[in-house]
């Protein structure tokens, strides 16, 4: 090699060594868009908007003011849609439109996981049909409320249930029933007596306040579809943000630590806080009752989370199939005791 080639070949390794470096020291997002949806059961998420975990955590790491912005979804479709095209960066909801999305970003650059769980709770299917004792006795009279039809969590349970009830494959003898609401128009629908939906397959507290009537019992409850404790909601985010802002990865799973800890540790407390900040109805009895139930639990630990991801490989839901609960989330869940 000659001394000309020789100095440009240096110059080359010293222009891509300055790049990978700028790469390296690029600094992490001083802005974070975050989304949730409605209910108590995104009350740790709330907790950490309300108290600024998230902008507290973030100074500790280093990351002076930064903006926190938090929008509510109706559903994790749209949601999702919002993640792929990076106008949120964090995202939450039910476990189904998790695994439906890894399958589909596996691999990707916009390859997504999620970060921790948020709680487990049992979610059940309200009538006031009274002919409806089970899955079976719905006709085509009857129109069952869930937040988006054939993606939801509440979606794939109906279908995990009806897979039980009707026998492999058909699973989705019940979706031409199905129609698309948020948690507060089914509620609101379904009490009112003047709509067309006869059941709403619901979360806390909005299936709880539908028992309140008299005219409303449940069909399903979603613990007896997944065989036990199972996650609700999880949070999470691209691979790219991930990689890129491991100070605010940090903070963030130290703020929702935090304000896990803060409910765990005062109920009564912790419900006041959601009914102040979500501006619901409920008493704070209420609300106290239902977070303290031995069914619901605060925690980051997934529970039963590959049930879904086998039966919608199973179905055809997805076309990748994780080979464990962990190929879904990030090493911040890796190393817990979840399933």
């Amino acid at each position: 090699m000659n001394v000309q080639r020789l100095f440009r070949t240096i110059g080359v390794s010293c222009v891509l060594s300055a790049m990978l470096a700028a790469g390296a020291a690029q600094a992490e997002l001083s802005e974070v868009k975050i989304a949730r949806q409605y209910g108590v059961s995104y009350l740790p998420l709330m907790i950490m908007q309300d108290q600024k975990l998230f902008e507290k955590h973030a100074a500790q790491e280093g990351i002076k003011d930064l903006k926190v912005s938090w929008v509510e979804f109706a559903g994790g479709n749209v949601m999702n849609d919002s993640l792929l095209s990076n106008s949120l960066q964090i995202a939450s909801g039910g476990v189904a439109p998790l695994v439906l999305l890894w399958s589909r970003t596996a691999g990707t650059p916009v390859e997504v996981k999620a970060l921790a769980a948020i709680n487990s709770m049992p979610l059940l299917l309200n009538t006031t049909n009274a002919k409806v004792k089970t899955l079976k006795d719905f006709t085509g009279q009857d129109k069952i409320a869930l937040p988006a039809a054939k993606v939801s969590i509440q979606a794939i349970t109906l279908q995990m249930a009806a897979e039980k009830a009707f026998g492999a494959g058909n699973q989705g003898q019940l979706d031409k029933y199905t129609v698309s609401l948020s948690h507060p128009d089914a509620q609101q629908a379904l009490m009112s007596g003047n709509s067309e939906v006869t059941a709403h397959f619901g979360s806390p507290p909005f299936q709880e306040q539908e028992l309140q009537k008299q005219n409303v019992h449940t069909v399903l409850n979603s613990y007896d579809v997944l065989g036990g404790k199972s996650s609700f909601n999880l949070v999470w985010c691209t691979t790219r943000f991930y990689q890129e802002n491991p100070k605010l990865t940090k903070a963030f799973m130290d703020a929702l630590n935090e304000s896990q800890a803060w409910i765990n540790h005062d109920k009564h407390a912790a419900a006041v806080a959601y009914l102040r900040i979500s501006k619901e109805k409920s008493s704070v009895e209420d609300v106290e009752k239902m977070i303290t139930s031995p069914n619901v639990s605060f925690t980051t630990v997934p529970q039963n989370t590959i049930k879904y991801a086998d039966f919608m490989a199973r179905t055809g839901l997805i076309k990748k199939k994780p080979a464990s609960w962990k190929d879904m989330f990030f090493p911040t869940a890796q190393s817990l005791q979840g399933s």
